[in-house]
């Protein structure tokens, strides 16, 4: 019996889609995305660090370094940047989300990996998400991520996994009750994830690890091996950072053993600048003082208080020669560490022009060859002076933190201080921030005034600040909630 004719055509539509798919996964890069968090300047050993990094270090040598990548001062605005290509302002996220905020990061945003599954991307997330997590469509897995694990929320205990009071554990929206070392096991997913792969598509894995981030915990034998630094914060915060480096050269050993390193393009960065006291003013740094002599590093019982002595006394990150830590906007807080690394695909170079967060997803389309021209970005595709070392100029960037915003029209930076204060700093001939030339360049302060003020900022999303600090996100310790995955809506 001869075939109809549509059953002749859909047979060869079928052989046609499966050849499309088969050439678009030999010719498409795969696509890591690794997320460090509080990774501080001086906490690589590539900037001289006396962390051992040893596998970033081989990572900077052969790859791109980003001398000059900006993020933002906290964790979710520079991940709702990263995810959008837009500036958190617009996008109304200001600060950390606390686990009260009831909504995310806006759903009428196109989000990284969905630019990825239109260009035909099998894509998977492993690690801290943080971009809202208590409604489903705000999840990874609603917003382009075919699979997840890790956790939703903000920081967590490296071996209990709560937040907030809750586990916050999980694959793909079911609670995980693993034991082990948060690092290693985002590590073991990752590679299962690379391993088990489908081959006929390539592949987008984002790898956002909760590392460096506090508490200050990590395995025993590692902390042991930097017995000769004498601050026991940096003791640990130093294995922690270890414990990273090590994780990311398994992905990469994993890539190597599979045969694709060499189509897989490796973007690494901080979602901020690492943690340490500097960034509180003087009258917080001696209150927190004076409840760690109170309490002689117990808890102190009302909550609120006992979150401000551990933010501002426990982190052990280290930003020099850069001025201030994480939530400040003087370069410490903003100024971090990020390289891209493709075997045998990009010239090794360091390059001091200004990238930013919102550059990455402009700059991915243009790598995996999708059309941008018409999305509405705020960031621009770096890949010229990535692949190329053209000459690309930055536009303007606004950050946003505890002690106000700052607006960069590079070389030129302008902050405009909480405390009333206004300062301008040429980044090019002063990085550290030490000569004010906002009383001598008055017009140039009152342009960047204007733009500042002018730029679109969208609602906040955030609760009040009272409410949070009735209930604050702890990281790690005991359990007085269900698990997070069981209190989505």
């Amino acid at each position: 019996m001869p075939m109809k004719p549509e059953y002749f055509i859909g047979m060869l539509l079928l052989v046609a889609l499966q050849f499309s798919q088969l050439v678009r996964a030999d010719t498409h890069p795969n696509v890591l995305v690794i997320l460090a968090d509080d990774l501080g300047w001086n906490d690589v050993g590539y900037h001289g660090s006396e962390i051992r990094t040893p596998r970033l270090d081989a990572l900077a040598e052969e790859g791109v370094v980003l001398d000059r990548f900006y993020a933002q001062p906290s964790c979710s605005p520079t991940r709702a940047a990263l995810m959008t290509g837009k500036s958190p302002l617009s996008l109304g996220i200001l600060s950390p989300l606390s686990k009260l905020n009831p909504t995310g990061l806006p759903l009428e945003r196109r989000l990284l990996p969905e630019y990825f599954q239109m260009a035909g991307y099998q894509t998977a997330m492993v690690g801290k998400w943080h971009l809202g997590f208590r409604e489903t469509p705000y999840l990874p897995t609603s917003r382009g991520f075919e699979h997840f694990y890790g956790n939703v929320t903000g920081g967590i205990g490296y071996w209990d996994h709560v937040h907030g009071g809750g586990l916050d554990w999980q694959r793909n929206g079911e609670s995980l009750r693993e034991e082990g070392y948060a690092t290693r096991l985002t590590a073991n997913e990752a590679v299962r994830l690379i391993k088990s792969r489908d081959r006929s598509h390539p592949m987008f894995l984002y790898a956002a690890f909760n590392a460096p981030h506090l508490p200050n915990e990590a395995p025993e034998q590692v902390i042991e091996t930097y017995a000769g630094i004498e601050d026991s914060r940096r003791r640990v915060h130093a294995a922690m950072v270890t414990e990273l480096d090590t994780a990311i050269g398994r992905l990469i050993d994993t890539l190597e053993a599979e045969g694709i390193l060499e189509n897989t393009l490796v973007w690494f960065m901080s979602d901020n600048g690492g943690l340490n006291s500097s960034f509180a003013s003087d009258r917080m740094f001696d209150f927190a003082s004076l409840l760690d002599r109170w309490f002689e590093g117990r808890e102190v019982p009302i909550t609120a208080l006992e979150f401000v002595r551990v933010n501002v006394l426990q982190g052990g990150s280290d930003n020099r020669p850069f001025r201030k830590a994480k939530q400040s906007i003087y370069e410490g807080g903003v100024r971090v560490p990020s390289l891209i690394y493709w075997k045998g695909q990009l010239t090794q170079f360091k390059t001091e022009k200004m990238v930013t967060v919102q550059d990455v997803l402009p700059t991915l389309l243009a790598v995996i060859d999708e059309d941008a021209s018409a999305e509405d970005f705020d960031g621009i595709s770096q890949w010229p002076l990535i692949a190329e070392e053209a000459d690309k100029d930055a536009p303007a960037y606004i950050t946003h933190g505890m002690d106000g915003e700052a607006i960069y029209r590079f070389p030129w930076k302008m902050l405009s201080l909480s405390s009333g204060g206004v300062e301008l700093y040429n980044l090019e001939e002063d990085p550290t921030e030490k000569n004010n030339l906002a009383p001598a360049r008055a017009e140039l302060v009152s342009s960047m005034k204007y733009d500042l003020a002018a730029a679109p900022r969208g609602e906040s999303i955030h609760v009040l600040l009272w409410r949070s600090l009735l209930n604050m996100d702890f990281f790690g310790g005991e359990e007085t909630l269900p698990p997070w995955a069981e209190l989505v809506q």
